[in-house]
């Protein structure tokens, strides 16, 4: 697997808070990889160190297999970069800005228009021609999507995208970086745990200045495999005599309106107790469930 972004021991302090602390990941070609953190947890800083932005005190960045050097940005041909507060002209129009932007990256006139028109499209601003200004916090980060991808990177990164959205904007920009995905690996930041969980398929989780958690999403379910099951009963009387006849599975037990969630230590053995006492109480339920983990959940053990 040939990996598009990748971070070896990398370290960074400022005075003597240590920020960065010596953290390690990969980012393969064609996936989108969310960088997950509490605000202040050195997503930013990390950000600025793979763009040369920010000189580090120790480790090293590949981007495509070349070394990043501070101050020296040319791994930065291969990157499309959204800030958490992209900067725009207001008096221009979306077309406008695009064009202007293809001009300072020496796109071809043909190239240029052909790029524009597709990816105004990607990010739903075609035919959209109100001044900059006069957008929404939503369609302004989707231009800066598209001002980001206009020179076809190999690899977008993006701060932060959906901080501060409504639901919707939030929905657009995920839906945006997804489509993007088909053509350029995604690199995002946030502390937004569902959006992690709808769009990404690897994550890493910083905390404390360190890689508390890496992997896919389906390693990082089967390693931290959940010990709670859900039984959901149809009624207050199933309920309460599943309860009277399970009385040493409740040592550990949520139990809220029709639901019950119980933690136990040996999975299977619970599941087997269960089903046995359901059967023999001639309860049906509506739902009985081993409780996969989800990404808030794997981030609370982890960094709460």
């Amino acid at each position: 697997m040939t990996n598009t972004l990748s971070v070896k021991g990398l370290s960074k302090s400022f005075g003597a808070n240590k920020v960065i602390d010596s953290i390690s990941f990969d980012v393969p070609e064609g996936s989108i990889f969310g960088f997950i953190g509490a605000n202040g947890a050195g997503k930013t800083t990390t950000m600025k160190m793979i763009l040369g932005l920010l000189p580090s005190d120790n480790g090293e960045i590949f981007v495509c297999g070349e070394k990043v050097s501070f101050g020296a940005t040319k791994t930065n041909r291969f990157i499309g970069y959204l800030p958490d507060v992209p900067e725009f002209y207001g008096y221009m129009r979306a077309k406008e800005y695009l064009q202007l932007c293809g001009e300072i990256v020496g796109l071809d006139a043909v190239v240029k228009s052909r790029r524009i028109a597709e990816l105004l499209d990607i990010v739903g601003l075609s035919g959209v021609n109100k001044r900059i200004s006069a957008l929404s916090r939503g369609m302004k980060q989707r231009l800066g999507m598209a001002q980001a991808l206009l020179n076809e990177p190999e690899l977008l990164i993006c701060d932060e995208p959906t901080s501060a959205l409504d639901p919707m904007g939030r929905k657009e920009i995920l839906d945006t970086l997804k489509q993007a995905s088909r053509k350029t690996t995604v690199f995002f930041s946030t502390h937004i745990l569902s959006d992690v969980e709808r769009i990404c398929d690897r994550v890493a989780v910083i905390s404390g200045g360190q890689i508390a958690l890496s992997g896919t999403l389906a390693e990082l379910r089967t390693k931290h495999k959940s010990n709670s099951i859900l039984i959901k009963f149809a009624s207050a009387i199933d309920k309460e005599q599943f309860v009277s006849a399970a009385a040493l599975l409740m040592k550990d037990v949520k139990s809220v309106d029709m639901e019950l969630t119980l933690r136990v230590t040996d999975i299977e053995a619970a599941q087997r107790v269960i089903l046995r006492i359901l059967s023999l109480n001639d309860i049906l339920p509506l739902k009985l469930e081993v409780l996969e983990p989800t990404i808030e959940s794997l981030y609370l053990e982890v960094a709460g």
